[in-house]
């Protein structure tokens, strides 16, 4: 009989980001196929995970940082490591970081043989102009004994370094996200004061990766002839510094007279009840998801399992998964193919190519290539 493993999936944030999402629903699904899983992260607001879980959940303690980034990446980290050498912190058979942070933590670890090794799944890589900060992201994927990706942009971004990396699946929760409308629904709508639209929905809040500016530029565009248009915007939890692409992004909502307001033409909800993820899907009539960096853009196949098309860059890691019939392309440089996607995809029948794209990613095939890794690693075979 096989002996299940004892997984620490690592991530940097107990908020709904990427690679958290990814973290939680590959523990989920491991721990569904008889394995031993674990989320850890740091949490100063002992608010714990923003999902409940089916495996297990180890917050990291932690305190709040008002200092620069690189203040708050080297107390994480060193939080993260006076957890992990605690005595009474249990041991793992593999730690598997989804961040720089933990992956700097375990790399710091392996390098005092307190641990054998780790792997690491590179989401993507950030552009930094603090040397520490370019420094702490390459130790997170060169120490590592494995590293994975979700995409074969990044796979070849590493290869170009010297650095092997696996490819395994990303997945979507169909039954959480599902276009089978719920009584929750219409409550939300009005609670959001929706009309007659169409509705717009732009998921990761107000930063330069999301593209949320040219967001913004191309609803101006398109309220031209839809004026009863509304865009929403989701989310927004990095740990980055957006303040400056923040303040642009308000200086043209003032300068076209837009406020912030539910039932306006701009409604910017911040953090969303999770809970409310699906019907907030669901309510838009179509996904604003022109970015210009993704590690894979989950929030794409959340809006297609709910049935909502999405308007999508022109770019990998986008053209790796999604047939040409399943979205509305947009150049992401180009407010007015922005515009035009959006239109686009209000008019034409994106849902059932939509919803075929994502009964393809479930998150058990994810979690089985990732336990064939591990076990490979138990056994001291090199996978990449």
């Amino acid at each position: 009989m096989t002996v299940s493993l004892r997984i620490a999936l690592l991530t940097h944030s107990t908020n709904p980001r990427g690679g958290v999402v990814h973290a939680i629903e590959l523990g989920n699904a491991l721990q569904d196929m008889g394995q031993h899983a674990t989320v850890i992260a740091p949490d100063p607001g002992n608010r714990g995970l923003f999902r409940a879980t089916r495996c297990g959940f180890a917050p990291v303690p932690a305190e709040a940082c008002n200092g620069p980034l690189t203040a708050l990446v080297r107390q994480r980290i060193a939080e993260y490591v006076a957890w992990l050498e605690h005595p009474d912190t249990p041991r793992y058979d593999i730690y598997h970081a989804q961040d720089s942070i933990s992956a700097n933590a375990l790399a710091f670890l392996h390098a005092g043989c307190a641990i054998g090794g780790f792997v690491r799944t590179v989401h993507h890589l950030d552009d930094f102009d603090d040397p520490q900060l370019a420094a702490w992201q390459r130790r997170g994927y060169r120490d590592a004994t494995t590293v994975l990706c979700v995409s074969r942009l990044w796979q070849c971004t590493l290869m170009e370094q010297g650095i092997p990396a696996a490819l395994v699946n990303n997945g979507v929760d169909t039954a959480r996200f599902s276009p089978v409308p719920q009584p929750g629904d219409e409550n939300l709508r009005r609670r959001l004061k929706l009309g007659d639209g169409p509705v717009f929905l732009a998921v990761g809040g107000i930063e330069p990766r999301k593209n949320t500016i040219a967001i913004l530029q191309a609803f101006i565009q398109v309220r031209r002839t839809m004026p009863a248009a509304q865009l929403l915007i989701a989310g927004g939890a990095s740990l980055l510094d957006h303040g400056a692409y923040a303040r642009d992004f308000k200086g043209l909502m003032e300068r076209v007279e837009f406020t912030s307001a539910p039932g306006g033409p701009v409604h910017i909800l911040g953090r969303v009840d999770d809970a409310d993820m699906p019907a907030l899907y669901r309510l838009a009539d179509a996904l604003v998801f022109p970015s210009l960096r993704e590690g894979f853009g989950l929030a794409v196949l959340e809006a297609m399992a709910s049935g909502t098309p999405g308007v999508v860059s022109r770019l990998a890691p986008f053209t790796e998964y999604l047939p040409d019939d399943a979205c509305a392309w947009a150049d992401p440089a180009d407010p007015a193919s922005i515009a035009a996607a959006m239109t686009h995809a209000c008019t034409s029948p994106y849902r059932a190519a939509g919803l075929a794209v994502a009964a393809r990613f479930a998150w058990s095939v994810s979690a089985a290539q990732h336990l064939d890794i591990y076990r490979n690693i138990q056994q001291g075979v090199h996978h990449a």
